[in-house]
């Protein structure tokens, strides 16, 4: 039985990778005059006159739910909500299992970027923060960005900044053993998705210089006919000589690599041609744009993947839930650059000086202490930037 069957097995025998769970017992007439009628008129009185409130009588301040349309999901591409729910299922209970976060899946049967907006508004009041996943590019951007213009509680794409926050942390330990800085180094993006632009921006955020992002159809330049506004922030933003050209002649003299596109596309050839001591996160899944020891043979330092079968999986794992966890524990308003960048170096601390190491840059998955840590300099961010609702009154 290969990990797909037994996977089915597994879905079919559990019917569901969530359920609610009562926190009281109703046993009696007290018990049920407390949690519903007449004592529950009390609470409701409460939160009509103050609804900051909420956070004290519901479980509002621990709710979070992961959003879809199933128009991007994993390596399916757009299968449409019903059949992306097991996918939120099983975010929902990665935030519960690492980060004790009250997350359940909600998918929505349109791909029309103003009702998705407006839905996820009109339920907006039972949650905490909202978690938008597996929702293709470039409409991603845009309902993100309504939806923060329109809403006081975190939103966050994983797709975007989950994967931008693993891949500068495992960046900023990469770098201590090449001993290269951020500043003075080339890095080329290929995928110009959620994932790659988010990856892009960040990275400017953390104070990198000289990027080049790549497409189907090669360096995004200033000269290129746009397909969406995203591409052209990417044109403003990034190649800042104008560079025009293919993957293969981006990645000539080259510090840093990083995949978020297709199998296969970097050859051996293509990597020998990197500055020395080299750094490549090729995280196409399952297949990466170079597998790790071909990358190796090119004289390649530092290699990450998407798979956990290879040593330094960036996974968003390591990020999303201690991101909510530390969001919700201060009622951040957002999740803001400074957060994310807090995030990155949490993850990028877990790992102790002494055991960082070429095939070990980033923590694993199961270290529930990298939740803690990314929780607390999430929540120390969000009360210095001044977006907590609690500590900034």
């Amino acid at each position: 039985m290969n990990i797909y069957e037994e996977s089915l097995k597994y879905h079919e025998e559990l019917k569901g990778k969530y359920q609610i769970k009562s926190n009281c017992k109703i046993t009696n007439s007290k018990d049920l005059s407390l949690a519903y009628t007449p004592g529950v008129a009390e609470p409701c009185r409460k939160i009509h006159k103050n609804p900051d409130l909420a956070y004290t009588y519901t479980r509002k301040w621990n709710t979070v739910a992961v959003i879809s349309d199933g128009t991007a999901v994993l390596g399916l591409g757009d299968i449409g909500p019903l059949a992306s729910l097991p996918v939120m299922e099983g975010k929902s209970i990665l935030f519960k299992e690492f980060a004790d976060v009250d997350a359940f899946p909600l998918v929505l049967d349109t791909k029309n970027v103003d009702e998705i907006v407006d839905t996820i508004i009109r339920v907006s009041p039972s949650l905490g923060g909202i978690n938008l996943e597996d929702i293709s590019a470039p409409r991603c951007f845009e309902i993100e960005k309504k939806l923060k213009e329109k809403l006081d509680i975190p939103v966050f794409h994983d797709d975007q900044h989950g994967t931008a926050i693993v891949v500068l942390a495992g960046l900023i330990n990469a770098l201590k053993l090449v001993k290269k800085e951020i500043k003075n180094i080339k890095i080329v993006i290929n995928g110009a998705g959620s994932a790659g632009t988010a990856i892009c921006k960040l990275l400017i955020s953390f104070g990198a210089k000289n990027i080049l992002v790549c497409d189907k159809t090669g360096i995004i330049n200033k000269d290129m006919p746009y397909l969406n506004d995203s591409m052209k922030e990417l044109a403003l933003i990034t190649n800042k000589d104008n560079v025009k050209g293919s993957l293969k002649d981006a990645l000539i003299n080259s510090d840093v690599f990083i995949g978020v596109s297709a199998p296969n596309l970097v050859t051996k050839e293509m990597a020998i041609t990197m500055n020395k001591d080299a750094i490549v996160f090729a995280m196409a899944n399952p297949t990466p744009e170079i597998f790790p020891e071909t990358a190796k043979e090119a004289g390649i330092k530092v290699i990450g993947t998407g798979r956990s079968d290879f040593p330094n999986q960036v996974n968003n794992v390591l990020a999303f839930p201690g991101i909510f966890r530390g969001a919700l524990d201060v009622r951040a308003s957002e999740i803001n650059e400074e957060m994310k960048i807090s995030a990155a170096y949490a993850i990028a601390n877990s790992v102790k000086k002494e055991d960082l190491d070429y095939d070990y840059i980033l923590p694993k998955a199961f270290d529930l202490n990298v939740q803690k840590s990314v929780a607390n300099a999430v929540k120390e961010a969000a009360i210095k930037t001044g977006v907590s609702k609690i500590y900034n009154k």
